[in-house]
C-alpha cells in the first residue's frame, strides 16, 4: 500500500467523522431558537463600537436607529480615535432619522494591555451602567440599568425586527448570550470564493450544536452580533476579563459559559455585514490578522494545523487525479470519496449565500488559501506585527 493511498484512506475516514460526528456542523438550519413575546419587553442598551467606519456607517446606523422594539432602547456609539468623521456622521445620521436616541462616547486611546474594540466595549458599558456623574452602578438618571446590552459592530446592518426577534429568543429559553453569526457580503468574486468556506471552517471548529447544548463545553459566538443580559456580563467580568483577546467573540462567550452563563450562537436571516472586501488582500488581512490567535501562537499547533489542512482538502483531489493518471483505481476511488463528502457537506453553506454549487468542488483551493493566510498570520506575529487593525498592531494577544 503505497503512502498516497494511505493518506487518501485517512482523508476520506476524516470525512466520514467529520460528516457523521462533528455535530452536524455542515448543517445551515441552526437559526433563532423558538421565541415568544415577555410579558415585560426588557430594557436594552445597543453597543457600537466603530473606528474609521464613515464608510460603512450610512448603511448600518440607521437600521439600528430604526428598530421596532416594544421596550425601552437606545444606542451608543463609541467613537474609537476615528479620524474620518465618524463620530460627526453619527451624529448627523440621528439628526435626519427619527428613532431611538443615540449617544455618541470617545473614550480615547486604549490604555496597554487592551485592544481596541474591547477597550471602546468597556466605555460603552460603562456609560449605560454608570454613566459621567453618577456615583451608583446600576443607576442611570434615576432608571435602571439596561437588562440586556446588544454588542453589534459597525458594519452590521439590522432589520428593523432584529432586536425584538434577540430579546424574545433570549428570554423565551432563559439565554445569558445569543449570538447570531451575521450574512458576511458575497458580491465580489473573491468574496464568493472565500467567505462562506469562512463560516463553514468556523462552524467545523465550533459546531452550533455542541454549543447550544445546555451541558455545553464548547463556547463560542460571532462578535457582530451578541445579545447579552448585562448580570451576565457583571458576572463574567467582561470585557476587563478578557481585555487582550483578538478573537473577542469566542473569549466572550467562554467567559459567560464558565461563570454559569448559557449561550447560543447560530445564522442569521435578518442581520448582515455591509462591510466589501473587494479584494484578495483584504480578505486576507481580515483572516490572516487572528488565524495565529487561535492557535495560541504555538509553532507545534501551526505545523499540526497545516498538516490536517493538507491532509484533509488537499490530499483528496490529488489524489483522485493522480490515481487516475497513474492507473490506480483504489487511490481514486479513495480520494473521489473525499472530496464528494468535502463538496456535499460544503452545498448547504453555498445555498445559505445564494452561490452556485459548482463552487463547491472548489473548497482545496480555498482551504489552501486559508492555508496560507495561516502561515501569514504566524510570521507577521514573529516579525512584531501580530494581529493588526485599522493602524493598531497587537503582538502578542491573549486569548483566554
Amino acid at each position: 500500500m503505497g503512502p498516497l493511498l494511505i493518506a487518501a484512506c485517512v482523508s476520506l475516514a476524516v470525512w466520514l467523522w467529520l460528516t457523521l460526528g462533528q455535530g452536524m456542523f455542515w448543517r445551515t438550519d441552526t437559526r433563532l431558537p423558538p421565541r415568544h413575546a415577555p410579558a415585560h419587553w426588557p430594557s436594552v442598551a445597543i453597543i457600537v463600537p466603530a473606528r474609521d467606519e464613515a464608510a460603512v456607517l450610512p448603511k448600518s446606523l440607521p437600521s439600528l436607529l430604526a428598530q421596532d422594539y416594544p421596550g425601552e432602547a437606545e444606542v451608543v456609539l463609541i467613537d474609537d480615535g476615528s479620524t474620518d468623521g465618524t463620530a460627526a456622521l453619527a451624529r448627523r445620521l440621528a439628526d435626519a432619522q427619527p428613532g431611538l436616541p443615540l449617544t455618541v462616547v470617545s473614550p480615547g486611546d486604549p490604555d496597554p494591555g487592551w485592544t481596541g474594540k474591547l477597550w471602546a466595549l468597556r466605555h460603552g458599558i460603562a456609560h449605560v451602567l454608570t454613566p459621567p456623574g453618577s456615583t451608583t452602578e446600576g443607576v442611570r438618571d434615576g432608571r435602571t440599568a439596561p437588562a440586556y446590552l446588544l454588542l453589534t459592530d459597525a458594519d452590521i446592518a439590522h432589520e428593523p425586527d432584529s432586536l425584538r426577534e434577540l430579546v424574545a429568543a433570549a428570554t423565551a429559553a432563559d439565554l445569558d448570550l445569543v449570538s447570531q453569526m451575521a450574512r458576511l457580503r458575497t458580491v465580489s468574486a473573491w468574496e464568493r470564493l472565500i467567505v462562506p468556506a469562512f463560516v463553514y471552517f468556523f462552524a467545523q471548529l465550533y459546531p452550533f450544536r455542541w454549543i447550544n447544548h445546555p451541558a455545553a463545553r464548547t463556547a463560542a459566538a460571532a462578535g457582530g452580533c451578541v445579545l447579552l443580559r448585562t448580570g451576565a456580563a457583571v458576572r463574567a467580568g467582561v470585557p476587563d476579563s478578557i481585555r487582550q483577546a483578538v478573537i473577542d467573540d469566542v473569549s466572550l462567550a467562554r467567559a459567560v459559559q464558565r461563570t454559569g452563563g448559557r449561550i447560543w450562537l447560530g445564522l442569521a436571516e435578518r442581520v448582515d455585514s455591509v462591510r466589501p472586501y473587494d479584494s484578495l488582500g483584504d480578505l486576507w488581512r481580515m483572516v490572516s490578522r487572528s488565524a495565529y490567535a487561535q492557535l495560541r501562537h504555538q509553532p507545534a499547533l501551526l505545523a499540526g494545523t497545516v498538516a490536517g489542512l493538507a491532509l484533509v482538502y488537499l490530499v483528496p483531489p490529488v489524489a483522485l487525479l493522480g490515481g487516475l493518471a497513474t492507473g490506480r483505481p483504489a487511490v481514486a476511488w479513495a480520494g473521489g470519496l473525499a472530496w464528494l463528502l468535502m463538496a456535499g457537506t460544503y452545498a448547504p453553506m453555498l445555498r445559505y449565500y445564494r452561490q452556485p454549487l459548482a463552487l463547491a468542488p472548489l473548497l482545496p483551493f480555498t482551504a489552501l488559501l486559508y492555508l496560507l493566510m495561516t502561515v501569514d498570520s504566524a510570521v507577521q506575529h514573529y516579525r512584531g506585527r501580530g494581529a493588526s487593525w485599522k493602524g493598531r498592531t497587537y503582538a502578542r494577544p491573549s486569548d483566554a
